[in-house]
């Protein structure tokens, strides 16, 4: 009698028992490739290109394919989309769900990929990736990408206020610092653009050696000032418009009797004005947080271990978090201690740089602006008050 032999279960290299297809979307100005995964295909990967910017026909796409899993399995399934943040922003998402899809948006940095040195990077390789991401997601497996919680249209428009100012801002030390420029070329210091009287005091320079200025320079330098006036002008009107946005806030909560928001709790802080209130409201504290780590991670000042064997030591904060917030927070900590320095974290900062004879001073501010951040959470969102510091009076 023969025996009877088991041949060895081999696993799929992809699992497709979810009922569901599962598609990715590699975006590009010109071209959408869509990369899709559907039950009762086995393990191959279906690829179709459309225009980029062309919904109609990525929604088109995505009813061909459940068109073709209905006339193979019988059964109609969803489709589970996935996309990479970036310059196209959130639009597409919120279109897809609109339309009934589930979709995602994920960081591509938390992407695993080769490391080799000369590794392959085709667009039809990422889209591959990111579908077999999805389905490792979807299955429930842990740290395998991380997904990005996409802002409501109300929230991404919001903080377009201070992100305007900051670009102004930059615009405006540029046109400073030609002024300056262009006048030091000549032997000529101590001139300030930004004072009201710039006009009148540009009438009476003189050069170095004694001469009049040139009449192409001063053209130049009258041409520079009208640019530079423009910019006044536009950043008043936004400081204008976040300043309505702030108090707005504290009428709508003392006419409802309602939770104060973040950004008018943050104004009754001691050494935090309506600039640093707006950006860190804007650009973080209006998210949810399930703990302090996800706070400092998001601000990129989440510290970052390296341990092998023996070799076990700080790489620093990741800086994988959102900038804006991150270089606030920076800024705010200096801050900190000159407006709150009976504060429990000003204290802190102060015993942590006087025991190492002041040399880490620098990695000090970055753990107090991981610590300060933490702390204005808690502050928001639970009225926790800093331990020592001081309310602005009414």
């Amino acid at each position: 009698m023969e025996a009877a032999t088991s041949q060895p279960h081999t696993p799929a290299a992809i699992r497709t028992d979810l009922a569901a297809i599962f598609v990715s979307l590699e975006l590009s100005r010109s071209t959408w490739l869509i990369t899709s995964l559907s039950p009762g295909n086995g393990e191959k990967m279906s690829k179709h290109s459309v225009a980029g910017g062309d919904v109609a026909a990525l929604l088109h796409r995505f009813a061909q394919l459940q068109e073709k899993v209905r006339s193979r399995t019988g059964n109609h399934v969803p489709i589970v989309s996935i996309q990479e943040a970036g310059l196209d922003g959130f639009w597409i998402d919120r279109v897809l769900k609109a339309n009934g899809i589930e979709s995602y948006v994920v960081d591509p940095a938390s992407i695993a990929i080769s490391r080799r040195r000369r590794r392959a990077k085709t667009d039809k390789l990422d889209g591959e990736a990111l579908v077999r991401a999805l389905l490792a997601y979807k299955r429930g497996e842990p740290r395998v990408c991380a997904m990005v919680n996409p802002p409501s249209p109300e929230e991404e428009d919001r903080r377009r206020i201070c992100r305007e100012r900051k670009v102004l801002i930059a615009e405006r030390v540029k046109h400073v610092n030609r002024i300056k420029g262009l006048l030091f070329g000549q032997g000529i210091s101590g001139y300030e653009p930004l004072r009201k009287n710039r006009r009148k005091q540009l009438d009476e320079l003189h050069t170095g050696d004694g001469r009049p200025l040139p009449t192409h320079l001063k053209t130049q330098i009258s041409r520079e000032l009208d640019r530079l006036e423009l910019l006044l002008e536009q950043i008043t009107a936004v400081e204008n418009e976040r300043d309505t946005l702030l108090a707005a806030q504290k009428d709508s909560v003392a006419a409802t009797a309602t939770l104060i928001p973040a950004g008018a709790m943050l104004c009754d802080v001691k050494g935090i004005g309506l600039e640093l209130a707006a950006v860190l409201w804007t650009e973080g504290l209006f998210r949810h947080f399930d703990n302090r780590r996800q706070v400092a991670a998001y601000a990129g000042l989440a510290p970052t271990p390296w341990q092998s064997g023996t070799i076990d030591h700080e790489q620093g904060v990741s800086k994988a978090g959102n900038p804006r917030l991150r270089t606030t927070m920076i800024q705010l900590s200096w801050l900190w201690l000159r407006h709150q320095p009976q504060s429990a974290l000003s204290l802190w900062f102060t015993a942590r740089v006087q025991s190492s004879g002041g040399r880490t001073k620098k990695s000090a501010i970055v753990a107090l602006a991981r610590k300060l951040l933490v702390a204005l959470w808690k502050y928001v969102t639970a009225g926790v008050v800093i331990e020592g510091a001081v309310l602005k009076t009414a």
